[in-house]
This record gives C-alpha cells, structure tokens and sequence, in this order.
C-alpha cells in the first residue's frame, strides 16, 4: 500500500507583499501528477491547508479542486487534518460533501469520523475519537489511522485527560497508547498523523519556520517522538517546513512545506513523502523533489552597478537584496535598483564603516547654526555623515518656513 505525505500547503500566503497563488497551484498540479503516477492509495495532508482562520474564495475553491483531484472520486482516500493556521470549523464545514468524494476533513483532535461507503471505492469500518479505520478494496487488509488536528495545550490537555497537573506529553502518550492499543495489529497498516511540534529525544533542538506562529513555547508544547506508539509504523508530521525525520523507533517525518515561504528557506529543496507499506513491516520510504516553486535569493552587492546586472540576468527569482553601500543610496538609486527587477521583495540598505556609537550623553551646544546642528545628529543618529542630497532637501526645508 502506498501512502503520500504533504503538509503546510498556506493557501492563500504571500511574501511580504507579493502573491504566491499562482506558484501554489502549480505545484499542487504537481502534487496530484506526483499522485497519479506513483500510483499511490491515500493521501494525508497534515495540517496547514490555509495560511490563516479567514481563507480567500479562491484559497478554498484551489483547496478543494485540488482535493478532489487526489481523491480520484473515492478511489483514493484523502485525510486532511487542521494545522495551527487552520480554524476547526472551517476545516469540518464541507465534510459531509468532501466524505461523498472520498475527502475526509478532520478540525478537531478528538473528532470522530463518520462511517461511510462509497460504491466503486473504500469504507470506513471502524471509528473513534481520533482514530478511523478504512479498508480499500484492492487489499485484504485495513488502513488505521490515528488523526490528532492541532490545538493548543489547554486544549489537548482538556481532551485527552482529566489530570490538570500532567504534561501535555503524557496526556497525548496515553491517548495514542490506548487507541493504538485497542485497534492497531499487525494485520493491517498503521499511521499517525498529526500537526504539532515534535522531535527526538536526544537529538538536534529543531526550530519553528520564519514568519510561522510559534506552537512551542518553551517547554510546555514540545513532544518527544518516543511517545508514538510501537504499532505505529509510519507518522505523517505538519508544522516544521524542511523534510526531516524525527522518529526514534520508527519513520516518523515532517514532509516540509510546498514552497520556499521565507528567506530562511532559501535554497531549501521540497519534498513530498510516499511510504511503501505492508502490515508489520518497516515501511520503504521515498522522498519525491518538488520541482516548481520560484527560487529564493539573498545576494549582496557594493554597487549599484553589480546589483542590477545581476537583476536583470535572474528575472525569474524572488530577492532579498542588501546593499553595502559607502553612503545611503539616493532615491535615483532606489528607483534603478526595483525598475531592473519585479520580485524585490526586501531591499536592505547597510551603509559601511559606521562610526561606533558612543553611549554618553554629548552637550549640545546651540551657539552652533542649525545645519551644522542637524549635520551633527544625523551623525550620532545614523552613524554616517549625511551625504549631498540630504544637506540639500534639509537647507530646502529651512528655506521653506
């Protein structure tokens, strides 16, 4: 049985300023080609569908398409679980239409899935609180599938325990224990999925994405991956943007968002996961590159001159560009700089060898003309000497009153 991972698709997300729908949809076509043509049997998207609790139409219509896309009409169950940038209920409103099409929605961590047949294509057996069981017709033998949505601690906690005073930890190991426990054997396939902040005991201190909402705070919400129960073969993760694995026991993988969604991703290649699996067996694993998406680029330049070369030879790109410069670049500059390139999307100016600050208060001494004043704290203020244009607008602005 082949299983595809995806997560942190942020629909609807932008880059500072500039839109990424159209990158978004092409690398969802992508996806559901990835799908077809490895001929995979589930498909689980881990949280994260949107970028925030109030999508565009045009989010969720790509959301859905897409979707259903993947299902292939009930050939192929689609899990889609709520992330930290999802709303529950948003997520839980179409369910009753997407189950028909083979889409089952999850918003909640305790959420219980319907039982459900669909002619032609796969049941649902067998459900609990955050547990479903399907079975599809090519195999003799069940997919289990224990589904955790995001929520916060207070809120895990709440569902999964009624001792206050026990880590969220301990309260999510026992949940998944006992559900494990009571439906999971090696006579079937079983999976976790959820979208939290998980890693290795012991081993690298992970960090959350650049620009993402915080789900760690200190301590208090991080997991061990040593909690996933022993039946568990193979956890599909949300959250953390690269591919990485984090199991102890087992395959336990964040597939990493669909596109580069900051610079601290720049150059990061993307992933989706499939997962060959059979009933108590290690599952094989193969990480399929993502191909589309445009390339994210820190440069740095010392001249104007080198830096639109450089803008004009990569029109395909999206720039952070940073200017080392002897004074501040003048509005002339700026506008050559953004009219050589369409995907600027932060120009920092960094002026060099600035004067070191000094902390103690200077008398001021106001026998001195005001330029000569001005001259003076724009120096302490930016550590430059103002340069030609900003004398002048100044004396204009003195000539003005």
């Amino acid at each position: 049985m082949r299983i595809l991972h995806t997560s942190d698709w942020h629909l609807g997300k932008r880059l500072d300023f500039y839109s990424r729908f159209e990158e978004q949809k092409a690398v969802l076509d992508e996806i559901v080609q990835i799908a077809h043509e490895k001929g995979v049997d589930m498909v689980i998207v881990a949280g994260d569908l949107f970028d925030n609790f109030t999508p565009s139409n045009e989010a969720m219509e790509l959301l859905y398409k897409t979707l259903n896309r993947l299902a292939k009409h009930g050939q192929v169950p689609v899990v889609a679980i709520a992330g930290n940038h999802d709303s529950p209920d948003r997520i839980n409103v179409p369910d009753v239409f997407a189950r028909e099409n083979g889409v089952l929605f999850v918003g909640y961590p305790t959420d219980t899935v319907p039982l459900l047949s669909i002619e032609d294509g796969f049941s649902i057996t067998k459900s609990d609180e955050g547990f479903v069981e399907l079975q599809l017709p090519k195999y003799n033998y069940p997919i289990r599938l224990l589904h955790t949505a995001f929520a916060n601690e207070v809120r895990l906690k709440e569902c999964f325990t009624d001792d206050k005073e026990s880590s969220l930890q301990t309260a999510l190991a026992g949940r998944w224990k006992e559900l494990a426990t009571h439906h999971c054997d090696d006579k079937g396939v079983n999976i976790l999925t959820t979208h939290l902040f998980v890693q290795e005991k012991g081993g690298q201190e992970l960090e959350e994405p650049d620009g993402e909402r915080p789900i760690k705070i200190g301590n208090a919400e991080l997991l061990y991956s040593n909690i996933i129960p022993q039946e568990i073969q193979y956890a599909a993760l949300g959250h953390l943007h690269s591919l990485q694995n984090v199991g102890q026991f087992q395959p336990v993988y964040y597939s990493g968002s669909i596109l580069r969604y900051s610079f601290t991703e720049a150059y990061q290649q993307k992933y989706v996961v499939i997962a060959d699996m059979e009933p108590g067996k290690k599952p094989v694993i193969e990480t399929v590159p993502i191909s589309g998406g445009k390339e994210l680029e820190r440069k740095t330049f010392d001249s104007v001159a080198k830096a639109v070369e450089w803008l004009r030879a990569n029109e395909d790109v999206l720039v952070e560009l940073t200017m080392e410069t002897d004074e501040f670049l003048t509005a002339r500059e700026h506008k050559e700089i953004h009219d050589a390139h369409n995907g600027i999307i932060f120009l920092i100016p960094k002026v060099k060898n600035l004067q070191s600050s000094e902390n103690s208060a200077k008398e001021i001494d106001l026998t001195k003309d005001i330029t000569t004043l001005f001259r003076e704290y724009f120096v302490s203020a930016k550590k430059q000497e103002p340069n030609e244009e900003i004398m002048n607008l100044f004396k204009e602005i003195l000539e003005s009153q």
